[in-house]
């Protein structure tokens, strides 16, 4: 599946390729990329054998961020407040960077080049970053006088510490993927991230398929939750995969040291 700007590829193995297609200017976050961010992130929540995700940007570039310059040509009327929740708890600008913590299986992004601003609102909100240590990135917001507002405040809660966060916030100041690990930003640095991401993918697409969307939900409940719901989430959790097919062929193939075979629901 593909349109203009975001492409969709799902392997065998349940893992899909998604790219930001629009390499000419490094993927750059213009209305209609927005819209097909949006699209895919809805195609993948239904989407029938999907395991992982692998999120990654064509050309030279992860994503330089918004567009300024087909926002400031948009009229006004056709802009909706800021404050109008359309995707469930997100605004649509919010929604890029939150459709990937909606995905229902873990999504890894493969960063290089460029992840400015929104792109890197984007990237956060992967489960898991693999970054090439010399990609430059930012908080680049403030430096047109605007603040973070498509959801990484409530993306980078626990990643990284609040007063290292709040200076990269305040002065927008440029760092590296080297740096982004020290941050809490990047989960892994590597010369090769769509690899190293593919590696991922795989290694989680050889899993109880069931198990690991049962362990996304409670990564989620962990953040937004109680210790008394997160109990009570784990137990429900694993009362859904006690002892069903996926989790006696996990056991299995544990034993007999051979590839499981799971089903996909």
């Amino acid at each position: 599946m593909s349109s203009n700007r975001v492409t969709i590829e799902l392997a065998d193995n349940g893992v899909a390729q998604v790219r930001l297609n629009r390499p000419d200017k490094m993927n750059a976050l213009d209305p209609a990329m927005f819209d097909a961010i949006i699209d895919a992130g809805e195609q993948l929540r239904t989407m029938k054998g999907l395991r992982a995700v692998v999120l990654a940007g064509e050309g030279r570039s992860f994503c330089a961020g918004l567009d300024v310059s087909s926002f400031t040509a948009s009229p006004d009327g056709e802009r909706k407040p800021l404050t109008e929740r359309t995707h469930g708890n997100a605004n649509k600008f919010q929604e890029v960077a939150m459709t990937w913590r909606k995905c229902p299986v873990p999504v890894i992004a493969a960063v290089h080049g460029v992840c400015f601003g929104g792109g890197l609102q984007i990237a956060s909100g992967a489960d898991i970053r693999v970054v090439h240590p010399a990609s430059r990135m930012a908080i680049m917001e403030m430096k047109w006088g605007l603040v973070p507002d498509m959801g990484g405040y409530a993306l980078w809660r626990g990643l990284v510490r609040d007063d290292v966060l709040r200076e990269l916030v305040f002065t927008n100041r440029e760092f590296s993927g080297e740096d982004a690990k020290e941050y809490g930003l990047a989960t892994f640095v590597s010369e090769d991230p769509l690899g190293k991401a593919n590696d991922i993918a795989t290694e989680i697409a050889n899993r109880n398929p069931e198990a690991i969307r049962g362990a996304k939900r409670l990564s989620e409940a962990m953040v937004e939750q109680s210790g008394d719901e997160i109990l009570m989430a784990e137990s429900v959790e694993q009362a859904a995969v006690m002892r069903r097919p996926n989790q006696v062929e996990a056991v299995m193939a544990g034993m007999q040291k051979r590839a499981p075979n799971f089903t996909d629901a």
